[in-house]
């Protein structure tokens, strides 16, 4: 019952989706991360079935890429959207540590938020817009899996920030090491599966999301000593974001 309130939890925090609800008890907590990858599935599934509808349809570039640019942020209600912000405002202030986390605590956005956003945005239609086979769109779509897989094994993983707040209560009561386990297979399937598609573009997706990944844990250490709840939204963002590009330059280079 504890692995099915898990499922429940996860897909109530991270996504739109309606799921029932119910006080949460601090055994439900244990494993909820290890189902987070899952809504990826679920973001990754939606996408390559509306991208198979618009090749089948010959629908025009601008129209696929929009809607498949939107679809995550129906599924999540832009959850790690919020996050990327946040930690783009932060960043981008230079001010001392303790300021920063200020900053991903504020509710308001500023310039650099959006700026960032614009510009990430623009990447990913970009990067999307050259993606125009179905074996790519499935690497790419395998790629939300694979994203908060590791985004997972950061939060049990890397220390926090602060010792406060949402991520830091989801770290201290998850059963790390089988949590970090659970969503390395997981990871290492979802790898897998991709090489099966296409082996090298896989390899260059797959290093793509571990540089990232490491970017990601070297940056937070080095701004705020930690991570937190808006710097694990960003990482997803970001490596989502990157993962399209590797494929996409793979894709232009095979052509």
């Amino acid at each position: 019952m504890h692995i099915v309130k898990g499922i429940v939890i996860a897909f109530s925090i991270y996504s739109k989706i309606p799921v029932p609800q119910f006080p949460w008890e601090e055994e439900d907590m244990k494993y909820m991360l290890c189902f987070f990858p899952w809504i990826g599935a679920v973001i990754g599934g939606c996408v390559y079935l509306w991208n198979l509808v618009c090749f089948h349809i010959s629908a025009e570039d601008l129209f696929r890429v929009f809607i498949t640019a939107a679809i995550p942020l129906v599924i999540t209600g832009g959850f790690h959207v919020d996050g990327f912000m946040d930690t783009m405002d932060a960043l981008h202030s230079y001010q001392p540590r303790e300021r920063k986390l200020e900053i991903l605590k504020d509710s308001h956005i500023g310039a650099f938020a959006v700026i960032m956003l614009a510009a990430c945005g623009l990447i990913y239609l970009g990067a999307f817009s050259q993606i125009t086979d179905r074996k790519t769109v499935g690497i790419v779509c395998a790629g939300f899996f694979l994203a908060r897989c590791l985004s997972g094994i950061g939060v049990v993983c890397f220390p926090s920030a602060k010792k406060e707040g949402m991520l830091h209560g989801f770290a201290d009561r998850a059963q790390k090491k089988k949590v970090k386990w659970a969503l390395g297979f997981q990871g290492l399937l979802c790898a897998g599966t991709m090489a099966a598609m296409d082996i090298c573009m896989a390899g260059a997706v797959v290093l793509t999301a571990l540089a990232v990944f490491w970017r990601y844990y070297r940056k937070c250490m080095k701004e705020l000593r930690g991570i937190t709840g808006d710097t694990a939204g960003w990482f997803v963002v970001i490596c989502e974001v990157s993962m399209t590009v590797a494929a996409a330059a793979i894709s232009l280079i095979n052509s």
